[in-house]
Order: structure tokens, then C-alpha cells, then sequence
């Protein structure tokens, strides 16, 4: 007797959860509103950090309105051939206090690996980080304006067009000293 062939991995209903809420037009506030679930718990599946329950597929498959397999169901995936997300379905980390807003350009699946923002600086703007983990890397592209940058204590003027690249595993600041607002795409690497 031929043993049939399995494939011991869980389903990733990350890439389907996230599919169906997109068709949607679902933000997950909205998703976690509906399913009873916690938003924090629904990136995490949609990322592939966490695995859900079978009561909180049930849940989700509710929510949207599909039966429990296509949240489990890999073979029926529907690749688009180009997806577009309009201005309002970015994400975006508002840190009016200190005169930034980041917005969320790298899909999030690569979070934590690669990420790419939009970041923009009112003036006198500062966005200010730890250092992250060891042998992350960020580059800096000024869009508009230009941004003072400051790593491990030494400081440089990055102008309009210019990039700086610079090691991410040490304490830095972007800082609009202008007097309009400047704007950069800001490219994170993590080993």
C-alpha cells in the first residue's frame, strides 16, 4: 500500500486572512470589532507570527462571511496580478508630539526583515530611535527639504535628492532644522 504524501505545515491563514479582509475594504479595528478579536492577535496571524485557534477561525470565517476552509484552504488563492492600496488603506504611525508621520509603505509580511516608510517631518520635527537590533542598516532618501541626521553622536546634513546610509544598531535621530516640511523614504534593514 502507497502512502499518500502530506505536508506536515500548518496552512498559512495569514495570506488568506488578510486577502478576505482587504476584499473587504476591512481595516483590522474593523475585523476585531466584528470577529471579537484582539487586533494585536490578528496582525500576528496575518504576519505568520501566530497560529489561530479553531475557535478563532471560526470567528474570523464568520466575520467575513466565508466558510471555515477558505481561511485553511491554500490550493483556491486568487493571485492578483497587481494590487493597489489607495492613501487611505497605508498605515501610518502619527507622532504629531514630535512632529513626524510615518507612513507604512512595506507590506507587513516583511516586517521585521525589511520595512520601507514615507517619513515626514514638520519643522523642527525629530524622529528619535534606539538602537535597534545588531547589524540593522537604514537608508535615508530626502524627497523634500532637507533632514540633520545624528548616529552614535556625529552628526550630518542630508540635502534634497541625497541619501545617507548609516548602521541602524546605534541610537539616531532625523531632524527638520528647516523651516518647512521635509519628507524622505526611509529604508530599514535587520539581520
Amino acid at each position: 500500500m502507497k502512502a499518500a504524501a502530506t505536508n506536515n505545515a500548518p496552512p498559512e491563514v495569514g495570506a488568506a486572512l488578510q486577502r478576505l479582509r482587504l476584499a473587504r475594504g476591512l481595516t483590522l479595528e474593523d475585523l476585531s470589532r466584528i470577529a471579537g478579536v484582539s487586533k494585536s492577535m490578528l496582525s500576528q496571524i496575518e504576519r505568520e507570527k501566530a497560529n489561530p485557534t479553531i475557535a478563532i477561525t471560526w470567528r474570523l470565517a464568520n466575520a467575513l462571511g466565508v466558510a471555515i476552509g477558505e481561511l485553511l484552504d491554500d490550493s483556491g488563492k486568487s493571485v492578483e496580478t497587481i494590487r493597489v492600496l489607495d492613501a487611505h488603506e497605508t498605515p501610518t504611525l502619527p507622532g504629531a508630539h514630535a512632529g513626524y508621520t510615518m507612513r507604512i509603505l512595506g507590506p507587513m509580511e516583511l516586517a521585521g526583515k525589511y520595512e520601507w516608510y514615507e517619513l515626514t517631518l514638520a519643522p523642527g520635527g525629530e524622529l528619535v530611535s534606539q538602537a535597534h537590533d545588531p547589524g540593522t542598516t537604514e537608508h535615508l532618501t530626502v524627497l523634500h527639504g532637507s533632514m540633520e541626521l545624528e548616529v552614535g553622536g556625529t552628526k550630518k546634513k542630508v540635502k534634497l535628492g541625497g541619501t545617507a546610509r548609516y548602521p541602524g544598531d546605534l541610537d539616531h535621530a532625523i531632524r527638520n532644522a528647516g523651516k518647512t516640511e521635509a519628507k524622505a523614504l526611509l529604508v530599514v534593514i535587520h539581520r
